[in-house]
């Protein structure tokens, strides 16, 4: 069986849900083809797989699916390995002086498991204490999303997007929570539809006891609009 960079037989660490890196792994040549020969290689590809599986691609409603599996591929679900599709993250003084947490929670999450690229879907909880900037609202949805449109791992995940905001806004205040429901955990393996996993990263004073508990009683509030 082959192994993987740290050893691990890959049938182990595919079912086991073993994090390699808290850095999305990517060749150094990841990009040095354009998008359009990646959908078509990705297109034969794909093509190969359902003829594999004994599907009968001259069918007109399977024809066209390997182009629009590879379109997806590259400029949706893995549309945040490019680093060009990367949302600036703008700051501005906080000029009203407003010196509590602030929290974006419920913010939509969809990404792709690693390890069987199936999906993942939840929502995550960000919050962060200004030191003196703050940062538009939609990017911190942004950033969830650019990090989450890659094969992932819940956990790594949950520290890019501290670690994207952190850099952002000059200071180590930034938590994140994401509870999601994992589709290759839901729908195949165990097929345990009910559970959902859960993984947080504090940092600076949502390390503190009294901080940390602030933004968990946040995510507990109810938000309903008419």
């Amino acid at each position: 069986m082959f192994e993987g960079k740290n050893g691990k037989c890959i049938e182990e660490i595919g079912e086991n849900h073993i994090p390699t890196s808290a850095e999305t792994p990517l060749r150094e040549d990841a990009f040095a083809i354009s998008d359009e020969d990646k959908i078509q290689s990705i297109e034969e590809d794909v093509a190969h797989i359902l003829h594999t599986l004994g599907v009968d691609l001259t069918d007109d409603s399977l024809k066209g699916t390997p182009r629009r599996v590879a379109k997806m591929f590259v400029k949706e679900i893995f549309g945040g390995l490019n680093p060009k599709n990367k949302p600036k993250a703008s700051t501005f003084d906080n000029n009203y002086k407003y010196g509590e947490m602030l929290v974006e929670k419920n913010i939509t999450v969809y990404s792709t498991c690693e390890h069987h690229l199936l999906p993942i879907v939840g929502k995550a909880h960000v919050a962060y204490i200004s030191n003196g900037n703050v940062i538009g609202l939609s990017k911190m949805n942004r950033i969830v999303d650019y990090f989450a449109k890659r094969p992932q791992v819940q956990e790594r995940l949950t520290m890019q997007v501290v670690q994207e905001l952190q850099k952002a806004l000059g200071t180590q205040d930034v938590a994140c929570i994401i509870d999601a429901k994992h589709l290759c955990v839901n729908s195949r393996g165990i097929r345990d539809v009910a559970s959902s996993t859960v993984t947080s990263e504090f940092g600076g004073k949502f390390k503190e006891d009294a901080v940390k508990r602030e933004f968990l009683d946040y995510i507990k509030l109810e938000t309903e609009f008419e």
